[in-house]
């Protein structure tokens, strides 16, 4: 029988509820598997790819240098596509829970916003949301940066890729945006890197959901904390690379067992 196929165990759900409560620093570590339940697409798109594209053909600093129009017209299909989604009850309870106590720090692998409109939710759309903000270790689809200067900033209107000359522009330079994302070939941001570490390597427990483990040097987040003595809870359906780590392994949606396990 499949890890998804198992029911979960009451004992192992106790025994991670336990393992978060106990612990006053906890680092949170999310990826895809997290906003699956809320129909958040596959970056390659239905069938796998987008048009006739790859996204290694797309998600490519030589791909924008080259049409800059054809990359944002699938990252304006891909922002519309995450818009429709809503946070499910494994993101509104991780806000909830974070915005109820000190010490909790959320990392994530994602580029869609459901973490931040969940935090939004649960904190009534004051600014008391940013407490449940993660941080970003890809970047987000949600944010434009200045490819001539320093500007970035959010951005949630749509894309008009008609032309080069109608893609969004900088309002300081007017310089050619582009996504705020973490491209193939990219390093990954330096100042989220070191703070991702820094709360993994002083973290008493790491819930880590719906990842498996296999991107670097992101991945790495959870071995930082299991090597400070870290009690590390897994949430998937399937088998991670975290599995022979985990103190507390829970096999199920993301959605059905995070609400369950939070203090």
């Amino acid at each position: 029988m499949s890890l998804a196929g198992r029911a979960v165990a009451p004992e192992a759900v106790a025994a991670a509820r336990e393992a978060l409560a106990r612990a006053r620093t906890v680092v949170v570590f999310t990826g895809a598997g997290v906003s699956a339940e809320s129909g958040v697409p596959t970056f390659r798109g239905a069938g796998g790819l987008w048009r006739t594209f790859k996204p290694e053909e797309l998600a490519t600093p030589v791909a924008f240098g080259r049409d800059p129009r054809l990359v944002w017209e699938w990252y304006g299909w891909r922002r519309a596509a995450v818009g429709r989604c809503r946070p499910n009850p494994a993101h509104l309870a991780l806000a909830r829970w974070m915005l109820a106590r000190d010490g909790v720090t959320l990392v994530s692998q994602n580029v869609d916003d459901l973490h931040e409109r969940a935090a939004l939710e649960a904190a009534g759309g004051s600014e008391a949301a940013r407490r449940a903000e993660p941080i970003r270790l890809h970047g987000s689809l949600f944010h434009d940066q200045c490819t001539r200067c320093t500007w970035r900033a959010r951005s949630h209107g749509s894309v008009d890729a008609t032309s080069v000359e109608t893609l969004p522009h900088c309002p300081e330079c007017g310089g050619l945006l582009r996504p705020d994302v973490v491209w193939f070939g990219e390093m990954l941001p330096v100042r989220e890197v070191e703070r991702a570490f820094a709360a993994a390597g002083a973290a008493e427990a790491c819930l880590v959901i719906g990842t498996t483990g296999a991107v670097y040097p992101a991945a790495a987040v959870v071995h930082e904390a299991k090597a400070v003595g870290a009690r590390v809870v897994v949430v998937d359906p399937g088998e991670t690379e975290y599995d022979a780590v985990a103190d507390v392994r829970l096999a199920g949606p993301a959605g059905q067992i995070v609400p369950q396990i939070l203090p």
